[in-house]
């Protein structure tokens, strides 16, 4: 199951699990769109391709909680 980590690792935009905007390599390393963009959909950690990350309905947290820790590091 995805973490739904719930900001951008390079601006600290928050990206919250049921709202779509947020973009993904295979390592789940996440980004908002405008940052995605200007990393040319590709992953700054580990030079993956940055998808669309899916929405996970609000109804459905209380039993799949998104993650909390923060990844953001400026």
């Amino acid at each position: 199951m995805l973490e739904m980590r719930p900001d951008c690792e390079h601006c600290g935009t928050e990206l919250p699990a049921e709202a779509p905007g947020a973009f993904i390599c295979s390592m789940e390393c996440t980004f908002c769109a405008e940052c995605a963009e200007d990393l040319d959909d590709r992953c700054p950690n580990c030079q993956g391709e940055l998808m669309d990350r899916p929405t996970r309905a609000k109804a459905l947290h209380a039993q799949h909680l998104p993650s909390t820790e923060r990844r953001f590091r400026p």
